[in-house]
C-alpha cells in the first residue's frame, strides 16, 4: 500500500487564514479510483521553525512513500511547482511564535540549495490540465515553506520518499463579480482539483 504524507501550514503573521490547512484535509478526504487503495495522512504544521524540525521528524518516522507539501504565496498569481530548496531563512520575519532565526542560512557551510526529487514536468502538465495558472519554481523564498523543503529533502536520501513543495496563491473565499476577482483568482475547489492530480502524479512516480 502507497503512503501519502499530505502537509499545510497554520496562520502565521500577515496570514491569519492559511488556505494551504483546508486543502490538504480537503485532498485527504477526496474519493476518486485512482486513490483508493492509498493511506493518506494529513497534517497542518504550525508556521514555528521548531515544530517543522520536531514534527517533520516524527512524520517521516512513519515512512511515506509520498509527501506533499502546500504553502500560501499570497502575492503569487500561480500555483507554483518549487524545483528547489534554498540553503536560506530571513533573520527580519518572524514565525507564528515570534521567533526570528539568527543566521541567514539554514545549515552553515551547507551547499547552496537542495533539488526536488519529484518528477516536474509530469507535475506541471498534471496541473496545466486542471486550468489553473501554473509554472515551475526555482525559489521556495526564505521563510517556512522553503524551510521545510529543506528538511523534508534532506530526509528523502536514498531510499527517503518522493517530495513536492507547492505553493499556492491567496483564494477567493466568497463569490465576487469577475472585475473583482483577479487578486484572488482561485477558489479553494479549484485548487483541490488541481492538487489532486499533481498526488495521483506523484503516487504514479513512486511505484
Amino acid at each position: 500500500m502507497t503512503r501519502v504524507l499530505l502537509i499545510g501550514f497554520g496562520p502565521f503573521p500577515g496570514a491569519p487564514y492559511n488556505p494551504s490547512a483546508a486543502l490538504v484535509e480537503a485532498l485527504g478526504r477526496r474519493r476518486r479510483p485512482a486513490l483508493a487503495g492509498i493511506e493518506r495522512t494529513t497534517y497542518v504544521l504550525p508556521t514555528v521553525y521548531s515544530a517543522a524540525d520536531r514534527d517533520l521528524s516524527k512524520l517521516f518516522a512513519a515512512k511515506p512513500d509520498v509527501v506533499l507539501m502546500f504553502g500560501l504565496a499570497a502575492r503569487r498569481r500561480h500555483l507554483c511547482i518549487e524545483t528547489r530548496a534554498r540553503n536560506a531563512v530571513s533573520v527580519l520575519f518572524p514565525d507564528a511564535s515570534g521567533h526570528r532565526p539568527r543566521h541567514g542560512v539554514i545549515v552553515p557551510g551547507g551547499p547552496p540549495s537542495r533539488r526536488g526529487n519529484a518528477p516536474f514536468a509530469r507535475l506541471l502538465g498534471a496541473a496545466r490540465a486542471n486550468g489553473l495558472p501554473v509554472r515551475l519554481s526555482r525559489d521556495a523564498g526564505r521563510y517556512l515553506c522553503n524551510y521545510a523543503y529543506w528538511r523534508a529533502l534532506e530526509r528523502s536520501t536514498g531510499a527517503g520518499p518522493l517530495v513536492q513543495f507547492v505553493h499556492i496563491p491567496a483564494v477567493r473565499l466568497s463569490p465576487q463579480p469577475l472585475r473583482h476577482s483577479r487578486r484572488h483568482p482561485s477558489t479553494l475547489p479549484r485548487l483541490v482539483d488541481a492538487a489532486e492530480a499533481l498526488l495521483i502524479g506523484l503516487i504514479a512516480a513512486s511505484r
